[in-house]
């Protein structure tokens, strides 16, 4: 890769993008908590932004991301934080993983499954989707060089290390050896899962696909039923999540493989998924203060967001426009 095919400004945006997402438009930490950014973007973006260079390098699409995402689920909340297995995580007295509680495994089926959905879907695939909207030029091919992603890859170690240390900070919890293992071998078959699929394909299925306005939409409507599913119905809420996943999956894979499914279409589930978590943040309790200065930040993030999604879907607009203008050569 030339260094014109670069395109470190995107790589950066996504860097920043995870965290913001995962953390401050979800409504977990306030505005006034944001130099911890600092802190969180090895782990958060360098994981977001390893997944989608060998993603795009090894010429693979959206399932492979999924699968990695799901894969970087195991490792933050299996080995970063170790909320999947931590009965009392960060002594907040929230009670977890008593939802759907599997006394074989020590975890609750809710909480793993609303993390999957937290990170698979949000922190990961959503923040490479609105950053891949405003940077629409080359939205399959990698941003970094060999070099580069290297640099990712070890940021992405020392954010792992250091989320690993700010959580034993605040709770020395430590799961098992056997936890660690389902953990650890649930993240290897994912990714090894990711890349035995297929190389992308072009699109060629036939059928008419809605409006990205209505795929925005819809990814709105789900993401809400996730975010608001009350966890107090245990296994119901587990089946009701599980259920959004699949029509959701199902929806996308249907429509996704037709041939006026454009990047407008992908853009617009992130950003319904996006407006989902920024919505949902005005009734979060926060992590870390409250207050009046939460909701501001509240505010200022959701308004960040669709500034964001303006931006990004003017310039997909705009580069799908240009690309069916070309003239075709002779």
């Amino acid at each position: 890769m030339t260094r014109s095919q670069r395109s470190i400004p995107a790589a950066i945006a996504l860097i920043f993008t995870a965290p913001l997402v995962a953390e401050y438009l979800l409504g977990d930490l306030p505005i006034k908590l944001l130099i911890a950014l600092v802190a969180l973007a090895p782990m958060y973006g360098g994981g977001a932004l390893l997944i989608r260079e060998l993603v795009r390098r090894t010429g693979r699409g959206w399932p492979s991301i999924l699968l990695l995402g799901a894969a970087y689920t195991l490792i933050e909340e299996g080995f970063t934080t170790q909320s999947l297995f931590n009965p009392d995580y960060l002594k907040m007295h929230m009670h977890l993983l008593d939802h759907a509680w599997i006394p074989a495994l020590h975890i609750g089926a809710w909480w793993t499954l609303f993390m999957f959905n937290l990170h698979t879907f949000w922190s990961i695939s959503v923040s490479i989707a609105l950053v891949e909207g405003l940077f629409p030029s080359r939205p399959e091919q990698p941003w970094l060089g060999r070099v580069g992603d290297s640099i990712v890859a070890l940021l992405f170690l020392i954010g792992c290390a250091i989320g690993t240390a700010i959580t034993l900070k605040g709770d020395r919890f430590v799961s098992s050896p056997k936890q660690f293992l389902c953990a650890g071998l649930g993240s290897v078959a994912l990714m090894v899962a990711a890349f035995l699929i297929p190389r992308r394909r072009p699109r060629a299925a036939t059928g008419s696909v809605p409006t990205p306005w209505i795929t925005g939409a819809v990814a709105l409507l789900l993401g809400l039923g996730v975010m608001f599913t009350p966890p107090a119905w245990n296994w119901s809420a587990f089946a009701a999540i599980l259920t959004i996943d699949l029509v959701f999956l199902l929806f996308v894979g249907v429509l996704s493989r037709r041939v006026d499914w454009t990047p407008l279409h992908t853009f617009s589930l992130a950003a319904g998924g996006a407006l989902a978590y920024g919505l949902h943040a005005f009734v979060a309790r926060p992590i870390i203060g409250a207050g009046l200065s939460a909701r501001i930040g509240n505010v200022i993030f959701l308004a960040a967001a669709l500034a964001v999604i303006f931006a990004g879907a003017r310039r997909t607009a705009r580069s799908l426009s240009a690309t069916t203008t070309q003239p075709i050569p002779h």
